[in-house]
């Protein structure tokens, strides 16, 4: 990992911190692009507490009733609308609010069963954090203008959104609950991917890790299924690639994942 990174983490824990108050910090990026890794080393190495938000999507049976009643789309986790944003914010407060001898329940989301794992099996962490890390591929990102959501952008849009409807709900979840979770946070760093084209490329690599496969290796017809999966993601990740996001912290990254220095 780019010690800068950790680094650039540091810094902002340490610009917001004080005896009265645990800074809350977010480390948003794309998919693969290390911002989950980087969370859990600086935690490590800072005393932080450390969640994402794929820890706390709303479960399967949540997802199936959004499904039917707003957009089929929704049955796929991760979209802004998947997540369960009550639970988030009452897990960084009891963080925030911890004492030395507390144990604050972390939560979790088992994703063979695609649903939230049970209650007891739940990490717990102990004691008072330095700062509450949480990361999260759309942790920032502004909501779109009415106009921009017209055109589809990509084949999952045109042939299983051709109306809108799911775009347009996505776009109101950002505008609304995600815009107030992410106005508690003191800062985030953006974790900035050349290219959306970057993306698919690391994406591929991690499911080839997974697999215990050099990314070479990895079957051109898992690499197609990925393709299509991080089309639910394109829309947003593009518009924060070109600016729609706010962070305190914005640092580019070149394909090997390491801060760009032109």
């Amino acid at each position: 990992m780019d010690a800068r990174l950790l680094d650039a983490v540091g810094s902002l824990v340490a610009a917001h911190a004080r005896p009265d108050h645990i800074p809350l910090i977010g480390i948003a990026g794309a998919q693969g692009s290390g911002k989950t890794t980087l969370a859990r080393a600086a935690a490590e190495g800072f005393g932080a507490a450390h969640l994402s938000l794929d820890d706390v999507y709303l479960t399967k049976t949540e997802r199936q009733t959004l499904a039917r009643e707003v957009h089929p789309l929704f049955a796929v986790r991760g979209p802004p609308g998947t997540h369960d944003l009550a639970l988030l914010d009452a897990t960084a407060a009891a963080l925030r609010a911890a004492r030395p001898d507390s144990r604050t329940p972390l939560p979790a989301f088992d994703k063979l069963t695609d649903d939230r794992a049970p209650e007891a099996s739940w990490p717990v962490f102990a004691g008072r954090p330095s700062a509450v890390l949480i990361d999260g591929w759309c942790l920032g990102a502004t909501p779109q203008a009415e106009t921009e959501l017209d055109p589809p952008i990509n084949a999952l849009e045109i042939e299983r959104d051709g109306d809108g409807t799911w775009r347009r709900a996505v776009n109101a979840a950002l505008a609304g609950p995600y815009a107030e979770t992410f106005a508690r946070f003191d800062a985030i760093l953006f974790l900035k991917a050349p290219s959306f084209d970057a993306v698919l490329d690391w994406r591929c690599e991690q499911e080839a890790g997974l697999m215990g496969l050099p990314p070479a290796e990895l079957p051109p017809a898992r690499r197609a299924d990925l393709a299509v999966f991080i089309q639910h993601f394109e829309r947003i990740t593009r518009h924060m690639l070109a600016g729609g996001v706010r962070a305190d912290v914005t640092v580019a990254l070149d394909r090997q994942r390491r801060r760009f220095s032109p």
